[in-house]
């Protein structure tokens, strides 16, 4: 059946493309309730984007709430497959607080989870999938590339606790090297300690052009064997056609509590913030009891909606 996507405005359009492009590399759609019991999301506060949740009572007394996250849900209604794969896409909508913090929204996601035996050829077809997704939102995109455990390595090696951690790592997502400085000096922490970690997050650039620098940084904190892993995953990037749209960036970690491997943005040209984000979350999976490994990301739709149909969404 051929499907006239004329009469589709942008939106849905590339909600389609999407769902399609991700069909074709074997993800299977996975369907959801609007409605999970509020105890998952109370439990699990740290790997939210955000602390509103929109609460109602159950006619059988249950506390509920109108789903904030769609990961949750899904590690939460599946089970561990050993040796195996679940590949899977959504389309769902997710009701958060938004960043002017006025009021609740209903935000539209299309995205994928990969769950199971998550090994290095997996990792790069997702990044592969979140590279081809926004190609084809814009040709004037740019997908970041970092991985949270080089960070953290780095980060771990200079401070003494987890409230100084935790507000390096802030700065360092702001690429505020200024304030690690500052952080460090408030702290205690002697000058010069945090140079490499600054160093770190002054590389920028396509894989072919900064990953030996950061094999080689990497190597000197202990981190050498997940700079290798950050290689081999972005490896399939060099000689393509989009090479140049592909940067590895440290500051793009996302949420560090939430990712623990490679994590990953999006960025178009035109709208203000990422249209996309991802990642390794294995701590989510262990934390709920999983023993797979994970790694997925979203497509925010809604960002989407500042492109318009003539200038800027493929045709």
């Amino acid at each position: 059946m051929q499907i006239d996507d004329s009469v589709m405005n942008g939106q849905e359009r590339i909600s389609f493309r999407l769902r399609s492009l991700y069909s074709e590399y074997g993800y299977e759609r996975y369907r959801m309730s609007k409605f999970e019991e509020y105890d998952l999301y109370s439990r699990n506060k740290d790997f939210l984007f955000s602390e509103g949740v929109i609460t109602f009572t159950d006619t059988n007394g249950r506390l509920m709430a109108l789903k904030p996250d769609v990961t949750l849900s899904i590690v939460k209604n599946r089970k561990d497959t050993p040796g195996m794969l679940q590949k899977l896409y959504y389309h769902e909508n997710v009701y958060r607080v938004s960043a002017a913090a006025d009021g609740f929204r209903e935000q539209t996601q299309v995205g994928l989870e990969c769950m199971g035996n998550v090994d290095g050829a997996c990792i790069a077809e997702v990044l592969k999938l979140a590279a081809e997704s926004l190609k084809l939102c814009s040709d004037n995109f740019v997908l970041e590339i970092s991985h949270v455990g080089i960070l953290n390595a780095f980060v771990d090696a200079i401070a003494p606790d987890q409230s100084v951690k935790k507000a390096i790592l802030e700065c360092a997502g702001q690429k505020n090297l200024h304030g690690i400085s500052r952080v460090c000096r408030d702290n205690g922490i002697s000058e010069g300690a945090e140079n490499a970690l600054k160093e770190l997050l002054g590389l920028y650039g396509t894989p072919r052009t900064v990953m030996p620098k950061i094999r080689a940084l990497a190597a000197e904190y202990g981190a050498g064997e997940m700079a290798d892993e950050l290689g081999r995953a972005v490896a399939g990037f060099t000689g393509s056609d989009i090479e140049d749209r592909v940067q590895i960036d440290f500051s793009a970690t996302g949420d560090v509590k939430y990712y623990n491997g490679i994590a990953f943005k999006g960025f178009i040209s035109g709208i203000p913030g990422s249209v996309l984000s991802g990642g390794q979350y294995d701590a989510l999976m262990r934390k709920m009891g999983r023993k797979d490994r994970a790694i997925g990301f979203a497509v925010f739709l809604d960002m989407l909606e500042r492109l318009t149909e003539e200038e800027n969404f493929r045709a």
